[in-house]
This record gives structure tokens, C-alpha cells and sequence, in this order.
């Protein structure tokens, strides 16, 4: 891929490309639009229910950040009891498609990847450690040697 196709220079500060990863960078955010996706609008308590291992506070703060950039749209209903609910945008439905790509991408390689940063927790070390041992560096309080 050229970095012309990414929407300038890959390294540019302004890189378009940049921007797509810190859009979807946080853990819940590609989750949360994956499950809008696949079930339509929601209201935050069936979210909840759909998505495990989230609070209702991180949800309220992903749904907000979607929302910001452009993803998630909040939709209110005059009723009593009121109600509100959350759907994606034209620019939220676009990504599914990234989306489903990363996880036919971790389906493949999880296993790869887990048995990596295994080997690293086995062996006590971690990038910072190794490239502090190149240095003769001071890490957690203990002088590597070189």
C-alpha cells in the first residue's frame, strides 16, 4: 500500500491513517461499534447486557468518545419514562468492515501472539528491560549490566 493511499505520509503528525488508529484505539471503542453493527440501535443497559466485562461508567465514556468522533449517534425519544438510544453513523457503519478484519486477523494470529508475550513474562523481560540491558541502564531500581 502506498503511503499516498493512507492519506499522506505514514510518520505526518496530520496522517489520516494516524487518526483512523486513534479512533478505534481504545479497547471498547471497535467493540462497541461491532455490537451496534450487528444488533442495531441500543439502548446503554442492553449494551451492557451484550457486552461483558464493562462497567457502566466505561461505557458511558466510550459511547461519548464515539459519539465526539462521529461513529455513534444519540438518539432521544419523548416518552415518559424518557428513553435514549445509540446508533451508528454512516461513518461508524463504514468501519465494520476494518473491524471484522482485525478480528479474522486476531483469529489467525492470537495464538502467536499470546505465546510471545508469554515467553517474554516467562524470561522477566519485557522491550524496555532488553533495551535497557543494551545500555547498562537502571530499570525497576536494578542496574542491567551490559
Amino acid at each position: 500500500m502506498e503511503s499516498d493511499d493512507l492519506g499522506g505520509g505514514v510518520f505526518a503528525a496530520d496522517c489520516r491513517a494516524r487518526l483512523a488508529f486513534e479512533v478505534i484505539a481504545n479497547r471498547w471503542d471497535s467493540v462497541v461499534v461491532y455490537v451496534l453493527g450487528e444488533r442495531g440501535p441500543m439502548r446503554p443497559r442492553a449494551l451492557l447486557a451484550r457486552i461483558g466485562g464493562i462497567s457502566p461508567k466505561v461505557l458511558n465514556e466510550t459511547l461519548r468518545r464515539l459519539e465526539f468522533n462521529g461513529l455513534v449517534e444519540h438518539r432521544r425519544y419523548a416518552e415518559a419514562p424518557p428513553r435514549v438510544d445509540y446508533a451508528l453513523t454512516e461513518a461508524g457503519t463504514a468501519l465494520l468492515g476494518p473491524i471484522r478484519a482485525l478480528g479474522a486477523w486476531a483469529a489467525d494470529h492470537a495464538d502467536a501472539v499470546l505465546a510471545a508475550q508469554e515467553r517474554h513474562q516467562q524470561d522477566g523481560r519485557d522491550g524496555r528491560h532488553q533495551q535497557a540491558e543494551q545500555h547498562g541502564q537502571r530499570v525497576d531500581g536494578a542496574r542491567r549490566s551490559a
